[in-house]
C-alpha cells in the first residue's frame, strides 16, 4: 500500500484530486493510533498527515490555540499545561486501551471526538473546536468557524466534522478553545456500593449545587490488572464510587466538605487531594484497567452511551448476559463494558440491552474478524442514516475517503 506524505494542504488536494481521478480510496492518518477503531478500510494509499504538525498560533490571553491536523496531542497539551491551560473536555489517550505505541494527534482527537470524565460539565471536543480548514471528497479546500466563541458565519460544519472519523473531509488545521486548569481537584470516594446504589449517589451529586466535574463508579472486578491510579484505590475487593469538585483551594476544599456530608447516607466518604485525584482520574480517562498490557487486555470492549439514569441497570443485566467487566463514567451515562475473549456472539445481545436503555454502543477494541463481522458503529434509524448519507454524500460522494470504516459492508 503506498503512503503519501503531505507537506502543506495544496498537496493535500492534489492527493485527493488525485485518487478520485483514479478511483483509489484513500485512509487517513495522522500517527495511526486509531486505525484499529471502525471496520477494516477498503482502500489502496495512506494519506499520512503526520507532516502538518506545526503550531500556527497560540494566544494563551484569548485562550485559543490553531494547530496543523498532524501535531502531537501530547506536545500541544505539553505546550498549553506551561501556560497552566488545558483542553477542558479531557481528550482521551487510545493508546492504553489499543496498545499502540505512539499517542495520537490534534486531527485524530477532533475525528474521533471521544471526551473524557469532564465531558459531563464542559462538552465534547466539538464544543470546543472553534474553526477548521479542511480539504473534501471533492478535492476541494474549505473553511469552517473561526477564531471565536461567538461565530456566525453560516453552517457549523466543525460540528459535522468532530467525530466524523475522516470519513467527510480532511482536516488540515484546527483551532480550539482552551481553558485555565483548576488550582485545586477534591475527589470524594465511597467504597462497597452496588451498581444501582452508586447510581443513585452519583445522581445526588450531580444534582447538587457543588459543581461536581466527574462522577465514576468502578467494580473490584475492574482492578484485576493490579497496577495503576485507580488500583491502589482497592485497598479490598470493593467497588468504587468518585466524585470529582474543581475550582480554587478554598472553593474545592468547602464544596467538598459539605457534598461528603449529603453523601454520608451511602457510608464513608474518604478524600482525595490533587496529585492522587489527578492520577485516578487520568487512568479513569484512559481505561486503564481494561488496558492492552494488563489482565484484560485480550477482551473486546465497547464504549455505551445511555442514559444515566438507566446506567445502573444496564450495567448489571451486561454483566450478568456476557460475565464481563464495566466501568461507569460521567454519573453513568457512559459504561465501558470489556467482554470475555472471543465474545463477538454477544454483540447483538449488547446491542439489544443499549438499545431497550435508550442508548448505543461502539466496539472501540475487538479483533480484525471480529471487527468484519460485527457492527463496530451502532446502526442508525432508516430517516436519520439516509440523513447521513445526504450529508456525506455532499462531502465526498465517491466515498474516498477512510471507505468502509463506519460501515460493514458499506460505502463510508
Amino acid at each position: 500500500m503506498d503512503t503519501l506524505k503531505v507537506r502543506d494542504a495544496k498537496d493535500v488536494e492534489d492527493a485527493v484530486r488525485a485518487a478520485i481521478a483514479g478511483e483509489q480510496p484513500l485512509e487517513i492518518i495522522g500517527h495511526g493510533s486509531k486505525r484499529a477503531i471502525g471496520h477494516p478500510m477498503a482502500t489502496n494509499a495512506v494519506l499520512d498527515l503526520s507532516g502538518l504538525n506545526a503550531v500556527v498560533g497560540y494566544e494563551p490571553n484569548e485562550l485559543i490555540v490553531t494547530v496543523q491536523a498532524g501535531a502531537p496531542l501530547a506536545d500541544l497539551q505539553s505546550m498549553i499545561d506551561a501556560k497552566n491551560q488545558q483542553f477542558a473536555f479531557e481528550p482521551m489517550d487510545t493508546s492504553v486501551l489499543l496498545g499502540t505505541s505512539v499517542s495520537g494527534t490534534i486531527g485524530g482527537m477532533i475525528g474521533a471526538g471521544l471526551a473524557g470524565p469532564r465531558r459531563i460539565r464542559a462538552g465534547g471536543a466539538r464544543d470546543h473546536l472553534l474553526g477548521a480548514h479542511a480539504v473534501s471528497g471533492f478535492g476541494d479546500s474549505f473553511k469552517t468557524g473561526g477564531k471565536v466563541v461567538k461565530n456566525v458565519t453560516g453552517y457549523d460544519l466543525c460540528k459535522l466534522l468532530a467525530g466524523s472519523w475522516g470519513t467527510l473531509a480532511v482536516m488540515t488545521e484546527v483551532t480550539l478553545k482552551v481553558m485555565p486548569k483548576p488550582e485545586a481537584e477534591r475527589t470524594l470516594v465511597l467504597r462497597g456500593l452496588d451498581d444501582i446504589a452508586a447510581n443513585k449517589a452519583m445522581t445526588a451529586a450531580l444534582g447538587s449545587p457543588f459543581d461536581v466535574s466527574g462522577a465514576a463508579h468502578l467494580l473490584h472486578q475492574a482492578f484485576r490488572s493490579g497496577t495503576g491510579a485507580l488500583a491502589e484505590l482497592a485497598s479490598s475487593e470493593q467497588s468504587v464510587t468518585l466524585v470529582r469538585l474543581e475550582g480554587i483551594a478554598a472553593s474545592a476544599a468547602h464544596r467538598a466538605a459539605s457534598l461528603a456530608k449529603t453523601l454520608a447516607s451511602f457510608g464513608v466518604v474518604d478524600l482525595l487531594e490533587d496529585g492522587p485525584s489527578l492520577a485516578a482520574w487520568a487512568a479513569l480517562r484512559d481505561v486503564q484497567p481494561f488496558a492492552a498490557n494488563g489482565a484484560l487486555g485480550a477482551c473486546p470492549v465497547w464504549r455505551i452511551v445511555c442514559p444515566p439514569a438507566s446506567g445502573g441497570t444496564l450495567g448489571q443485566r451486561l454483566v450478568h448476559e456476557t460475565g464481563g467487566d464495566v466501568i461507569y463514567d460521567w454519573g453513568g451515562g457512559l459504561i465501558w463494558l470489556a467482554l470475555p475473549p472471543k465474545a463477538d456472539a454477544h454483540a447483538a445481545s449488547v446491542r439489544g440491552h443499549v438499545e431497550a436503555a435508550g442508548g448505543h454502543a461502539t466496539l472501540i477494541r475487538a479483533a480484525d474478524e471480529v471487527r468484519r463481522n460485527v457492527d463496530v458503529f451502532h446502526p442508525q434509524a432508516a430517516g436519520v442514516a439516509a440523513l447521513g448519507e445526504r450529508v456525506r454524500n455532499s462531502f465526498d460522494p465517491k466515498t474516498i475517503l477512510n471507505r468502509g470504516r463506519m460501515r460493514r459492508g458499506g460505502a463510508a
